[in-house]
């Protein structure tokens, strides 16, 4: 048994910029109130294409004012063509690219990773314009607006962590050096689309795939001063909670620095129920709140926590698979389980 609530601070329309976030995505983040789908993309490209069972995963977690339509998954084909073309994907069997050589020590339960190649001083103004193509390629596609990757443990998260960024050159050493590639990916994807069109996800204090830094805070801190000189649209940062990648752990450490000296908005990530959404909408410390798991499995997740309705259950052991229904479209909605 169900009952209404009143309005809750997760449910109340935002304005981000020019785009009014009451029922509307963009790329993959669907913003549906102040309650965001984080990025989850789950391994369910195949060749790294989207395919149709993208559409359904997508609009069963959008509502009215959705613009996810099959003609954009039809023009995602050349964007990833595009990208190929540079070796974005490592074609050949090459190894992937990385800020240094250093393979992972221990692997990740259900990942295997090839040994990176660091790259070479010269490469990395390509790199930097493969992520302008994209964004732009992205905007062409119909979407509203990109998110950078800079999380987690991926390209970006690489150069920025002291504990896997071992250059020497320009790219590496102190904070300023180590930060070099990530500001030149979001000058160049700002002065290709706009930076009202431009987000980024942060992780400083999340040491993913052997992705730590000795001073988190600095780091973050060091990220959004430097972002404002960008205007972009928002920062989503992942809370210090996440430590490895897994479930929360208990932490002392806040996101609050970075939320105070950030200009425009600021999205909040990781191990967020209804309750702890709300807090921290109700108490400022973030102006959206992204859900992962929740959102993976119950679709409907703004309607159930608008009717304070029981939650489905994530079955981690589905998170990543290749599989373009379990795990990932065959959650039930709430008047399925009525």
């Amino acid at each position: 048994m169900v009952t209404e609530t009143p309005t809750l601070p997760l449910l109340t329309p935002y304005k981000m910029g020019k785009y009014n976030l009451s029922h509307s995505n963009a790329a993959f983040v669907f913003r549906i109130l102040l309650i965001v789908l984080a990025p989850l993309t789950r391994q369910r490209f195949y060749d790294n294409v989207p395919l149709p069972h993208a559409v359904l995963y997508y609009s069963q977690r959008a509502t009215k004012g959705g613009i996810w339509t099959k003609e954009q998954v039809e023009a995602w084909k050349p964007i990833v063509d595009a990208v190929h073309a540079k070796g974005g994907f490592q074609p050949d069997g090459q190894a992937p690219v990385s800020s240094t050589d250093k393979p992972i020590s221990s692997p990740v339960e259900g990942m295997e990773f090839t040994p990176p190649r660091r790259l070479r001083t010269d490469e990395i103004p390509q790199i930097v314009d493969d992520f302008r193509i994209s964004a732009r390629n992205a905007i062409e596609a119909g979407f509203d607006g990109v998110e950078i990757h800079g999380a987690h443990g991926f390209l970006i998260d690489q150069f920025m962590k002291d504990q896997v960024n071992d250059r020497t050159d320009h790219y590496g050493g102190s904070l300023e050096n180590r930060c070099r590639f990530s500001l030149e990916i979001v000058e160049a994807i700002v002065n290709e689309i706009g930076s009202d069109k431009v987000g980024i996800r942060l992780s400083p204090h999340v040491n993913y795939m052997e992705s730590g830094d000795s001073d988190p805070e600095a780091l973050g801190l060091y990220m959004v001063k430097s972002l404002n000189k960008y205007s972009i649209a928002y920062c989503h940062m992942v809370e210090p909670r996440m430590k490895i990648g897994a479930e929360n752990t208990k932490f002392s450490e806040s996101l609050l620095p970075m939320r105070k000296a950030f200009n425009n908005t600021f999205m909040v990530a990781n191990g967020y129920d209804r309750e702890d959404g709300n807090k921290a909408v109700e108490e400022n410390r973030g102006d959206l709140v992204a859900y992962g798991r929740l959102f993976l499995a119950n679709p409907d997740l703004p309607r159930r926590f608008e009717l304070d309705a029981p939650l489905n259950e994530y079955n981690r052991e589905t998170f990543y698979t290749h599989d373009p229904v379990v795990g990932y479209t065959d959650y039930p909605f709430l008047e399925d389980t009525a």
